[in-house]
């Protein structure tokens, strides 16, 4: 075998099975396993190129006859807050947050278990143990690090290096071009809060002081309420057949 074959992707189509965001439909993906023996390049190319990563697998939609799943980058250079992007900020200034190495951890989980369980206890994460968390975070071979959002100490207490609860946090990627937000979850007890949003603001600054262009969000799905939200973060640009393409509703 060449060293060329040796480096090429192999990839893989999963059966068909009902689509978790489009009622009525089955979902397919194209999938392939990212190893160490692949060069960063084609690994860095594929996550740029449409492709989202779950562990050590890079995939894709492979939906026959359906095409709504669509990979979103916001342009962060150009991107501006809208009025009410801008009160989520304002209520969200006694925050602080740490990028930290992609390790779990029993806080982290505690967190992920209960926003699953109030946002999402029908999806397909809602049996995964702290071994299945633990797994999503650490095992990848780019380059990972988690956002931790807590609340700032109060001025003028004894311990300055005490730390607030966590109530937010995000699993990312460093691309050569960007950041790739690949999930994120957070204290959904903290409604007024809209950590959700809150969290993506926060990333698009951070892509920008960073000296990087795009912040990635995953699918955008063409009929699914849960999606319209990454519709929002304008300008973007979305991935299509002439590749990526200006977005605008």
């Amino acid at each position: 075998m060449s060293e060329q074959q040796k480096n090429f992707p192999e990839f893989y189509v999963t059966a068909p099975q009902p689509c978790p965001y489009l009622k009525g439909r089955l979902e397919r993906k194209l999938f392939t396993h990212l190893t160490h023996d692949k060069p960063y390049e084609l690994v860095d190319n594929l996550l740029k190129g449409g492709f989202r990563r779950s562990q050590n697998i890079a995939y894709m939609p492979y939906c026959e006859g359906c095409q709504s799943c669509v990979s979103v980058r916001v342009l962060v250079d150009e991107f501006k807050p809208r009025r009410s992007m801008r009160r989520i900020n304002a209520a969200n200034t006694d925050l602080g947050v740490a990028r930290v190495e992609a390790q779990p951890t029993p806080e982290q989980y505690d967190l992920f278990r209960g926003y699953i369980d109030a946002r999402h206890s029908d999806g397909g994460m809602a049996d995964m143990s702290m071994l299945d968390y633990a797994m999503m975070v650490e095992d990848s071979i780019v380059d990972s690090f988690v956002s931790e959002y807590r609340p700032r100490p109060d001025e003028g207490l004894a311990d300055p290096q005490a730390r607030g609860p966590l109530i937010g946090a995000a699993l990312c990627d460093r691309l050569s071009d960007g950041i790739s937000m690949v999930y994120s979850f957070y204290d959904p007890a903290q409604n007024s809060r809209s950590l959700g949003t809150n969290m993506i603001l926060e990333h698009i600054e951070f892509t920008r002081r960073l000296g990087l262009p795009y912040l990635y969000l995953g699918y955008w799905i063409n009929g699914s309420d849960k999606m319209k939200y990454k519709t929002r973060f304008l300008p973007q640009e979305h991935l299509t057949s002439n590749g990526w393409q200006p977005y605008s509703k």
